[in-house]
């Protein structure tokens, strides 16, 4: 059992690799009292409130698939009660890590750190194969920090894409990757053109932001990350996109690469560091990936308290802002918008409904701002919202989950899609790239007459030409 010195007021203590940890590590034979904070596990009353809200406890009825079952498992591990194995480590990676749970606990339990850090343990404790170690060494440390392996990887796969390869050559990896179909389409290289290092603001500029690009926004959704752009300069908002910033680290954290994702975040830091407005003050950071934004805005959970890294994150993240945070109190900035036959031709002259992304409303708590904007936007084109069934359920996507727990993400997916159509909407409305790309993959597989865009498009159909 940890003692009352490991305890770090009730926060999960960070995956630092500092030698007071790992001597402490080595002194018991195992790191997971440095991994699982006892405190924290003991905040959770076991109510059972999260049950109905968990993606996985719904699908499989076991108690170990639930919060309050995975935080017993930790709790028993941090014990040493019970070993981290393989079995132990495949029920903490079955959780998406929605955070859904998040909302509902009355007891305030921090259940995304506590994941990240339990499966921050995992790593060390190295229960995945060769193979899954080696595909996740391609993931997160070759294609997602480095622009130019996406970019190289985004020409292969919309050639084979385009030969019809890739239907061969996907069998052939077995489980490795989803077949050919459902994976994401890549557009065309002018769509993957990388953002302006700056974008000025239309008619007097009053304020200056700077924008997210990402890594993989730039080569699925491009356009959204323009459209974000464009209606932030409408309301004069002058927008930096520094090339050389990258990946956030956001993947990382949620896979239990703490080492790279505080190498990420050291990195975004830097970069997002030196761009200051007329009176010398950092700019904000939008962001309008709403997982990227929630977990930005936790860099400080990546380094020990006290250090320098600590108190400089805990600085940025009081600069990051979420794009619909950002937006909805400058809405009256706005242009006039064109006629609304000129509108109807991108959005279509449907209803429109809106799926919250699990880290927009759980993870930071936005859920009134994006429909604000959302229904300001429909009031222009007079297109009506209508209610989704169960919004801020998880569509399935939850970063990689989709690609290593496929079964699961595609049942999930198909409750959303029976509550889509449920609804008659043909515009779908989100705000986050994953749940977006989910949201198509859905959209195509069923053949449904439905337009799926993130809210920055709906916005930007709106403004004058």
């Amino acid at each position: 059992m940890l003692g009352s010195d490991s305890l770090l007021g009730n926060k999960l203590a960070p995956m630092a690799s500092n030698t007071t940890q790992t001597s402490r590590a080595d002194e018991t034979g195992s790191h997971w009292e440095a991994l699982v904070d006892y405190s924290a596990s003991l905040d959770c009353i076991r109510c059972g409130l999260c049950l109905r809200t968990c993606p996985t406890y719904t699908l499989t009825g076991r108690e170990s698939s639930s919060p309050r079952g995975r935080i017993h498992l930790m709790r028993a591990v941090g014990e040493g009660r019970l070993e981290p194995d393989a079995v132990f480590a495949e029920e903490m990676n079955f959780c998406l890590g929605c955070r859904n749970c998040e909302s509902v606990c009355p007891a305030g339990v921090e259940f995304g750190q506590m994941m990240n850090h339990t499966r921050a343990g995992l790593e060390m404790s190295n229960t995945r194969s060769p193979k899954g170690r080696f595909l996740r060494w391609l993931g997160l440390r070759v294609l997602l920090p480095n622009r130019r392996a996406l970019g190289l990887a985004a020409i292969l796969a919309r050639l084979g894409a385009q030969t019809g390869l890739m239907k061969l050559v996907t069998p052939l990896l077995g489980s490795t990757l989803p077949p050919a179909e459902d994976l994401p389409l890549v557009p065309s290289r002018k769509q993957r053109r990388p953002l302006a290092a700056r974008t000025e603001a239309i008619g007097e500029q009053q304020e200056e932001v700077i924008l997210l690009e990402g890594c993989l926004m730039p080569v699925y959704l491009g356009r959204v990350n323009r459209a974000s752009v464009r209606v932030l300069s409408a309301t004069g908002v002058a927008v930096l996109a520094p090339s050389k910033a990258g990946c956030c680290g956001a993947m990382h954290a949620h896979n239990g690469d703490s080492e790279g994702a505080r190498k990420l975040a050291l990195g975004l830091m830097a970069v997002y560091g030196s761009p200051t407005d007329s009176s010398g003050a950092p700019l904000p950071i939008v962001v309008n990936s709403a997982g990227c934004g929630s977990h930005m805005k936790e860099y400080a959970e990546l380094f020990e308290p006290g250090s320098s890294d600590h108190a400089a994150a805990t600085a940025f993240a009081k600069r990051v802002v979420d794009w619909n945070e950002y937006l909805e109190p400058r809405l009256h900035r706005l242009p006039a918008s064109p006629p609304k036959d000129a509108i109807h031709k991108v959005l279509g002259r449907g209803d429109a409904t809106w799926d919250a992304p699990c880290h927009l409303c759980h993870g930071q708590g936005i859920r009134e701002e994006p429909l604000a904007i959302l229904d300001a936007a429909l009031e222009k084109a007079g297109i009506h919202r209508v209610p989704l069934h169960e919004s801020e359920s998880c569509c399935g996507s939850a970063g990689s989950y989709s690609l290593t727990h496929r079964g699961a993400a595609n049942e999930l997916l198909e409750g959303k899609l029976d509550n889509l159509e449920a609804s008659g909407a043909s515009l779908l409305v989100t705000s986050n790239p994953g749940c977006q790309l989910q949201w198509e993959l859905g959209v195509r597989r069923r053949k449904l007459d439905v337009r799926v865009a993130h809210i920055a498009e709906v916005v930007a159909a709106t403004l004058p030409s």
